[in-house]
C-alpha cells in the first residue's frame, strides 16, 4: 500500500527546541521558593543503623527541613514490585542507599547540612555474588519479602532468589541422551549505566488547593502517578505530572526515584523542593542495566541439530528489585535463542545482592541473554567443525516453530533475515591476518500497552495532537503527526503536539518503552484522526447538503468530489462556533503476534601484541514491517548498535564488595564517534506488522546482537573465545599468552 506521509523522511519536530535552548527540562523548572534537596548515603554494603541524630544539620543555616529513616516508616515503593524504601529503616543494604534527606534554601547549604549528620552503624556480612546469594546461609538482603506488593509468588521461607521463571519442553536429560556431542559455558555479563545527559532529578510542590504538583522526567507519567498513588495512599485526583522534555531515557526513567522523598520534604516544610542527583551519585546509585551469570548447556547430533538447550540466568538485581517496570525481567529468556530444539529448560532468575540495584535499560535482559546464547552457538558449531553461520542457518526458527520459551509467532523471517546480512557482509570472502567476522542474531517483538489521545480540529484552523506521552527521544510525535496527517490529507508541519499533564482525562497511558510507541500510538493516533474526519464530513454533509460520500479533504478545504466546489473547513466550525474533537483508545497486549528478527556480521581485527581489538565494519539485517520514517527508524537502528557496541567492548560499571568503582565520565567510558565503524544496514520490509499500517517495533532490536557478533569474529580472528564483558584488550591478550602457552 502506497502512503503520501507516512514512510517519508520527516524530520523531528523536537529538533529545534533542544538545539536552541528551549526546550523545557525538569532541572529548568524554578518556581518561587524553591527549596534544594540532597540525600546522605551509606558508607556500607550492609549494616544495621544503631544511631541517627540529625539536630545539628536541623539547625544549620538555611535549612527547612531533615528526614531520616524514622520518618518514613511503611512507605515502601516502586513502580509494580513495590521493596524499595524510601529512606534506610533500621538498616541499609547497598552502599549509597538514601540515609537521610535535607532540604534547605541554596544547593550549598543541602550539601553542608549532610556533614552534620551523625550516623552509627553495626556493619553485617554482606553477599555481592548472585550465585552466592542463592547458596544456603548467605545473608538474607530482605527477610520480609512477602510483605512486598507485586511480589510474583510467596515463599515458604527467606530468600535472595525472588523471581525464578522456567520454561520447559519435552525432557532435557532425554535430549542429552540423544545427543552425540554436549557443550556447556559460562558466561559473564556487565553491569552498564544508561549514560543519559540529564541525570534523574524531579521537583515537587503542593500547590495553594492542596494538589502535589511534579515534574519529572519519568518517561511513563501515568505509572509515577499511579506509584506515589499506591505509596502514599493518596487519591489520583490529588496528584498531577506535568510535560517536561526528557534529556535521555534508554529505559532508565520509567519508575520513581526520588519524587518520594520531594514529596515528603514538600509536605514538611510547605515550599516546592527540587533534587537534581549528581552524575557521581548516578553511578553508585542509579539503577543500570543488571549484571550477571548465564550458564549454558546444548547438545547436538553430528550432522549440527540441536537436540536439546538449557539456560540457566542469574541476574544480579543488587538491593532492591522495584528500579523497574515490573519484578521479572522477561527479555532475558528471549536471549536463550532464536533456535529449534526437541528437548529445552530455560530459567531465569533476580537475586538480591549487597550492589547497587539493577534497573531498566533498552532491551532489559536481551543483550545479556543474547550475548551468553550467540557465543554459546558459535562453541556448538566450532565443536563439531561446522561454520558457525551455517550452524545457525540449520537451526534457526522457520515459520510455525515455537520459540524456546513457548512463544508463537507469525511471518517467521529468521533465515532470510540472515542470509541477507551475510551477503551484504562478504561474510565468506577474503580477510587480512588476525581479522575475523562474527555473526548474532537477536529478535523482539513490539510490546503493548495502552494509549488515548485526541486530535483537534478548531475554527482557526489549528490542527492539535493533544497526548499524555512524553517524547523521550524515540521520535513519537513525529510519527503521530505523520499519522494524522496522512488521515487528514494536510502538511505534517501544519499539525501541533499538545503535550498534556495527568489531568487531561483520558484513560491510563503506558508510556514510551519495550518498543511499543509506534505499535500503540500509531493506533490511537489513526483511529482519533480518523475520528475526527468523519466528524468533520458528518458536519459538512448537515451545513452544506453534501453527501458524505462526495465530500474530500484537501488540506484546510472540502471538496466535493463531483462540482469541485470547495469549502474552508475553518469556516464551517466557526458557523457552529465550536471545534471538532476526535477520540481514540488503543489497548494492545504485551504478546504480539509477530515478532521481528536482527542479524549482524562484525568485522574485527587483533593486535596480537597487545589485544586490543578494532570493530572495522558492523553489518545489521533488520526484519521489519512498514517503516514509518526511514530518518527515525535508521536512527533506532545506529543508535542501537553504537551502544551494542559500547556494551560489547567499552562500557563496564565495576564494583568491588559493593563500592562502585567510578565517579565520572572520565572513568566510566562511552563511545565516541572515533569508536564507530562503517555501518551497513540492510532492510527486509514487508506488510506482516501490526496496526493500521503494518509496523514492527525497531528501538530494543539492533543492541542485542553487536556484543556476540564481536566476541565470535575475535574467535574467529585470532582463535581465543571470551566469556564475560567487555571484551577488553587486557582480557584478549590474557587469553593470547594462555593460548600460545598451552600451544
Amino acid at each position: 500500500m502506497s502512503y503520501s506521509v507516512v514512510g517519508q523522511p520527516v524530520p523531528r519536530i523536537d529538533n529545534t527546541g533542544k538545539v536552541t535552548g528551549d526546550a523545557r527540562y525538569t532541572a529548568d523548572v524554578l518556581l518561587p521558593g524553591t527549596l534544594w534537596a540532597k540525600t546522605l548515603r551509606s558508607p556500607y554494603s550492609h549494616a544495621r543503623i544503631e544511631r541517627i541524630d540529625a539536630a545539628r544539620a536541623a539547625n544549620a543555616p538555611g535549612v527547612r527541613a531533615v528526614l531520616t529513616g524514622n520518618d518514613v516508616r511503611g512507605i515502601i515503593y516502586g513502580r509494580r514490585y513495590r521493596d524499595i524504601s524510601v529512606l534506610a529503616q533500621d538498616k541499609v543494604r547497598f552502599m549509597g542507599e538514601r540515609v537521610a534527606a535535607v532540604a534547605a534554601d541554596t544547593l550549598e547549604q543541602a550539601e553542608a547540612a549532610l556533614e552534620l549528620i551523625e550516623v552509627d552503624y553495626e556493619e553485617l556480612p554482606a553477599v555481592f555474588d548472585p550465585l552466592e546469594a542463592i547458596k544456603d546461609g548467605a545473608p538474607i538482603i530482605h527477610p520480609d519479602l512477602n510483605s512486598y506488593k507485586g511480589l510474583p509468588e510467596k515463599f515458604a521461607k527467606p530468600t535472595n532468589e525472588f523471581v525464578r521463571n522456567v520454561f520447559t519442553r519435552g525432557d532435557v536429560a532425554v535430549g542429552f541422551a540423544e545427543a552425540d556431542v554436549i557443550v556447556e559455558n559460562t558466561f559473564t555479563v556487565a553491569r552498564v549505566h544508561q549514560a543519559f545527559l540529564e541525570p534523574h532529578c524531579c521537583l515537587v510542590w503542593i500547590d495553594e488547593q492542596g494538589r502535589i504538583q511534579m515534574w519529572s522526567p519519568c518517561k511513563v507519567p501515568q505509572g509515577l502517578k499511579e506509584s506515589m498513588c499506591e505509596a502514599f495512599d493518596i487519591p489520583s485526583e490529588k496528584i498531577r505530572v506535568n510535560p517536561v522534555a526528557i534529556g535521555g531515557d534508554f529505559g532508565g526513567k520509567g519508575a520513581p526515584f526520588d519524587e518520594p522523598i520531594c514529596l515528603l520534604l514538600a509536605r514538611r516544610t510547605g515550599r516546592p523542593v527540587k533534587m537534581v542527583m549528581e552524575y557521581r551519585e548516578e553511578f553508585i546509585a542509579g539503577a543500570p542495566r543488571h549484571g550477571g551469570v548465564i550458564r549454558l548447556k546444548t547438545g547436538v547430533r553430528r550432522d549440527g541439530t540441536i537436540v536439546a538447550h538449557q539456560m540457566e540466568a542469574y541476574l544480579d538485581a543488587g538491593a532492591y528489585g522495584g528500579f523497574r517496570p515490573g519484578a521479572v525481567v522477561g527479555g532475558i529468556a528471549h536471549g536463550a535463542g532464536c533456535y529449534r530444539a526437541k528437548h529445552a529448560l530455560i530459567s531465569t532468575s533476580r537475586v538480591y545482592t549487597n550492589n547497587l540495584p539493577g534497573g531498566q535499560m533498552r532491551a532489559p535482559g536481551e543483550p545479556q541473554g543474547f550475548f551468553a546464547a550467540e557465543s554459546h552457538i558459535d562453541c556448538v558449531a566450532r565443536k563439531i567443525g561446522m561454520d558457525p553461520a551455517q550452524f545457525r542457518m540449520k537451526n534457526l526458527m522457520e515459520e510455525g516453530d515455537l520459540t524456546l520459551t513457548g512463544g508463537h509467532y507469525r511471518g517467521i523471517r529468521a533465515k532470510e533475515t540472515l542470509a541477507a546480512a551475510l551477503k551484504a557482509a562478504d561474510y565468506d570472502g577474503p580477510k587480512a591476518k588476525n581479522t575475523g567476522r562474527g555473526v548474532a542474531m537477536g529478535y523482539r517483538g513490539p510490546g503493548g500497552g495502552n494509549t488515548a489521545l485526541k486530535i483537534s480540529l478548531r475554527p482557526d484552523g489549528a490542527i492539535v495532537i493533544h497526548t499524555g506521552l512524553f517524547e523521550q527521544g524515540t521520535g513519537t510525535y513525529t510519527t503521530l503527526r505523520q499519522i494524522a496527517a496522512e488521515e487528514l490529507l494536510c502538511a505534517p508541519e501544519e499539525i501541533q503536539i499538545d503535550t498534556l499533564d495527568t489531568d487531561y482525562g483520558v484513560p491510563f497511558d503506558s508510556g514510551i518503552g519495550g518498543s511499543r510507541g509506534t505499535r500503540v500510538a500509531s493506533g490511537a493516533a489513526y483511529r482519533a484522526a480518523v475520528d475526527a474526519r468523519e466528524k468533520l464530513l458528518a458536519l459538512a454533509e448537515k451545513l452544506l447538503g453534501w453527501a458524505k460520500s462526495d465530500i474530500a479533504l484537501a488540506g484546510a478545504d472540502l471538496v466535493h468530489k463531483k462540482t469541485k466546489r470547495r469549502q474552508p473547513w475553518p469556516e464551517l466550525l466557526r458557523r457552529v462556533g465550536r471545534a471538532i474533537t476526535g477520540e481514540a483508545v488503543n489497548r494492545d497486549d504485551d504478546h504480539s503476534p509477530v515478532t521481528a528478527f536482527a542479524a549482524q556480521v562484525a568485522e574485527v581485527s587483533v593486535d596480537p601484541d597487545t589485544g586490543a581489538v578494532t570493530l572495522r565494519k558492523l553489518t545489521t539485517a533488520h526484519d521489519t514491517g512498514v517503516i514509518m520514517n526511514p530518518i527515525g527508524h535508521q536512527g533506532q537502528i545506529d543508535g542501537g548498535v553504537v551502544q551494542g557496541l559500547g556494551y560489547g567492548l567499552i562500557e563496564h560499571l565495576p564494583v568491588q564488595d559493593g563500592r562502585v568503582q567510578v565517579a565520572h565520565f572520565g572513568e566510566y567510558k562511552i563511545p565516541t564517534i572515533c569508536d564507530v565503524p562503517p555501518l551497513k544496514t540492510v532492510l527486509l520490509s514487508s506488510e506482516d506488522g501490526l496496526g493500521p499500517y503494518k509496523v514492527k517495533g525497531i528501538g530494543e532490536n539492533p543492541i542485542s546482537p553487536v556484543a556476540p557478533a564481536i566476541a565470535n569474529a575475535i574467535e574467529d580472528a585470532v582463535g581465543v573465545r571470551i566469556r564475560d564483558l567487555p571484551l577488553s584488550a587486557e582480557k584478549v591478550y590474557a587469553a593470547l599468552r594462555a593460548k600460545n602457552t598451552k600451544d
